[in-house]
């Protein structure tokens, strides 16, 4: 199921539901999600910043479980535009603090 067959009242439901979005990421990580959750996922994630953020740092957090679970798997590293991106964010934070 793609996007657009997404009933009108579907995406209403996921247009400010950061909850359910973020129960969608978990739940995709552990027993996977249906194409319809997957829609509804996708369509939330074009719109909302926030859990996008919320997925990069949930991958991250699964695969630092499975390496204490499984050491002999491959180092973690956080992709370099979300390094990047991430500090920025952080920057501009603490520069707008200290003007405050």
């Amino acid at each position: 199921m793609v996007m657009e067959n997404l009933s009108d009242q579907e995406k209403a439901d996921m247009l400010d539901n950061c909850r359910k979005a973020t129960l969608l990421i978990e739940k995709q990580h552990t027993e996977g999600i249906t194409p319809k959750e997957k829609s509804e996922l996708e369509y939330h994630l074009n719109i909302c910043e926030m859990c996008n953020t919320f997925m990069e740092q949930s991958a991250v957090i699964n695969q630092m479980v499975k390496k204490l679970l499984h050491p002999e798997k491959n180092e973690l590293k956080l992709a370099e535009g979300f390094k990047e991106q991430l500090q920025k964010k952080i920057d501009a934070k603490l520069d707008q603090s200290s003007n405050e």
